[in-house]
């Protein structure tokens, strides 16, 4: 393939350059469509990103009632986001025990506690009224809905709790 020639206005031979890595000449180059075609420029230009892998700054989107990297406001006279919440139930750990990730494996009866923070659900026992709690090895989990924290505590019972052995 061969070399073509770009030419600027008039015929005139346009200068060599390079793109910058701001954006600036994508964001000119659609800005000067717009004007060409008697409209305005289209709006923010990020999608939540930069060609570099840096965040870029949020973007308001118009019209699509949301700003792009940004939590939206909640809803008037909507529900607050449930905070932190747990399930207990007394079980008697079946041959082999329960195993965690501080004290090894435990057995006997013990206090299952299944608790729900930040989008993640974490299962934890300790020998029954004691104080110090284990975390399950294994036991944790991203959970998207709180309302299904009833659930899993029910099926970690389910598993965990084997009193004829």
């Amino acid at each position: 393939m061969g070399e073509q020639a770009v030419t600027g206005a008039g015929g005139t031979p346009a200068p060599e350059r390079t793109p910058d890595a701001t954006g600036e000449d994508a964001a000119a180059a659609a800005g000067g469509a717009a004007a060409a075609a008697g409209t305005t420029a289209p709006g923010p230009t990020s999608a939540g990103m930069t060609a570099d892998g840096t965040p870029a700054a949020p973007a308001d989107v118009s019209g699509a009632g949301m700003s792009a990297d940004a939590t939206p406001p909640a809803p008037a006279g909507a529900p607050a986001a449930p905070g932190p919440q747990e399930r207990t139930s007394d079980i008697t750990a079946g041959p082999g025990g329960v195993m965690t990730d501080e004290a090894g494996v435990v057995t006997g009866d013990l206090t299952l506690r299944t608790e729900y923070a930040d989008g993640q659900v974490t299962l934890r026992v300790q020998y029954k009224d004691a104080d110090e709690w284990y975390a399950v090895t294994g036991g944790r989990a991203p959970l998207a809905d709180p309302a299904a924290l009833d659930a899993v505590h029910t099926v970690a019972v389910a598993l965990l709790n084997r009193p004829e052995g």
